[in-house]
């Protein structure tokens, strides 16, 4: 069995913009837990799943995947779950809500694979920069100088991504593009 997760992942400009941060909660905070992922936004939690049987998991996914429209993401600023985890705020949007649903349903319907956790909570896109790594004292210092520092990026997602945990961090395993369709 191994662990993996589907997420969407930002272009790679994003992608270091958002690992520099990380590196500096590593480096200032001693938050390094971030850093054993790239930069995501969790569509399905992490589940396990057998290695055999890993060509039907990446079939499953194409199939969902040809099936969706590419979705406009906007990152605006920083948010936190207090005390531990400062992420970059996802602007919710009706399709990302609906992508992640729709996924979640698919993948329960079709692989059996269910986060019992995700079902007693509303979907909270964001992207972690600090982790749960982060003591509650490292927290109160960092977040007064993230909740008002200001971000702003604006990508498409046209594909979304099966990260593999190898045992200590999180990597990209296949990728998923979506359809698009001619209007």
């Amino acid at each position: 069995m191994s662990r993996f997760f589907v997420a969407l992942l930002p272009p790679q400009d994003i992608q270091d913009y958002a690992n520099q941060i990380k590196q500096y909660f590593a480096d200032r905070y001693a938050s390094s837990g971030a850093l054993k992922s790239p930069p995501h936004i969790t569509l399905q939690p992490p589940f396990e799943w057998g290695d055999a049987d890993l060509p039907l998991l990446e079939a499953s996914l194409k199939e969902f995947a040809n099936g969706q429209q590419p979705v406009a993401i906007t990152l605006r600023g920083f948010d936190a779950f207090a005390p531990r985890v400062v992420y970059i705020n996802v602007v919710i949007s009706q399709e990302l809500l609906t992508l992640q649903a729709d996924l979640m349903a698919y993948t329960e319907s079709n692989l059996e694979i269910v986060d019992k956790v995700s079902k007693t909570r509303p979907f909270a896109p964001h992207m972690t920069v600090a982790f749960r790594d982060l003591t509650k004292q490292n927290f109160k210092a960092a977040w007064p100088e993230f909740k008002k520092r200001q971000l702003d990026f604006e990508f498409t997602a046209d594909k979304f991504t099966l990260l593999l945990h190898d045992g200590n961090r999180w990597n990209i395993k296949s990728e998923f593009d979506f359809l698009a369709t001619e209007q």
